[in-house]
C-alpha cells in the first residue's frame, strides 16, 4: 500500500508530460492559448490572473473594454529568440499591440502595432507611417503595400527575433526588418517618444505581452517556436 502514493505521482507526472507534448505541434511551434483558459498568462503589472475584460469564448481570446477595466496580459514564460505567430482582429477604430523585449517588470517594448489604419487617429500621426498595422510602433514603419486586411477582419502577425535581428511579417510578407544596437536603430529610438526611456529594446528575453488599450481586439492561435 505504500506504494500507491508514489504511483499516483508518476502517473500524474507522465499526465502533465503528455498534455504538454500535444500542446506543441510537429513543425515545433508551442501555442500560448489553448482556446478554453487564459492558462500561462498573467497580468503584466503582477503576477495574478488577467482582469475580466479578458474573455475567451468559440476558441478566441478578446480584450473587451465593455466588459470592465483591464491592463495588459503577458507570458508567464519569458522568450529570447524565437518566431511568434498570432491571428488578430482589430474593431473598427481600434488600437492594440503585441509586444517583446520588454523592460524589466513594465509595459515598455518593442511593439507589433495593431490597429485600424483608416480610421483610429494614432494611425495618420508618427513618422512615414510609422504607426500603422505591422510598424515597430513610433521607430519603424512597415512597407507601404502590406497585405492587410481592414478591421474586422483576421490578420496573421509573425515576429522573428533572433539575437538583435528582427522581423515583421503580416500574411505571409515580410513587412519591416531591423538590427537592434544599429545606427539607423539609435537614430530612429532618438527620434521617438521612447527618447529618455533607458533601456529600451534592450532587453535580452522578456515575457510576450498583448496590450489593453481601450478598444475591443480578437486573438487566436497564437503560437510560437524558440530558436
Amino acid at each position: 500500500m505504500k506504494r500507491l502514493p508514489f504511483l499516483f505521482l508518476l502517473m500524474s507526472l507522465l499526465t502533465i508530460d503528455i498534455a504538454s507534448a500535444q500542446t506543441k505541434s510537429a513543425d515545433g511551434y508551442l501555442s500560448l492559448f489553448d482556446g478554453k483558459t487564459l492558462n500561462g498568462w498573467r497580468k503584466a503589472a503582477r503576477d495574478t490572473a488577467p482582469d475580466k475584460a479578458w474573455v475567451v469564448q468559440n476558441g478566441e481570446l478578446s480584450f473587451d473594454p465593455a466588459i470592465g477595466h483591464g491592463g495588459d496580459i503577458v507570458t508567464k514564460k519569458t522568450f529570447k529568440d524565437f518566431d511568434l505567430s498570432v491571428d488578430f482582429k482589430v474593431s473598427e477604430g481600434g488600437n492594440s499591440g503585441i509586444k517583446y523585449r520588454l523592460l524589466p517588470n513594465t509595459s515598455l517594448g518593442c511593439e507589433f502595432q495593431l490597429i485600424d489604419d483608416s480610421k483610429h487617429p494614432d494611425a495618420k500621426l508618427g513618422i512615414n507611417g510609422d504607426r500603422k498595422t505591422g510598424a515597430l510602433y513610433d521607430i519603424f514603419p512597415p512597407a507601404e503595400n502590406k497585405p492587410y486586411k481592414p478591421a474586422g477582419q483576421w490578420n496573421t502577425a509573425r515576429i522573428v527575433v533572433k539575437g538583435d535581428h528582427v522581423e515583421h511579417w503580416l500574411n505571409g510578407t515580410k513587412i519591416l526588418e531591423y538590427t537592434r544596437g544599429s545606427e539607423p536603430y539609435k537614430q530612429a529610438i532618438a527620434a521617438s517618444k521612447f527618447k529618455t526611456t533607458k533601456g529600451f529594446g534592450e532587453a535580452v528575453s522578456s515575457p510576450i505581452l498583448l496590450q489593453a488599450h481601450g478598444d475591443k481586439i480578437t486573438y487566436k492561435n497564437i503560437k510560437i517556436k524558440e530558436l
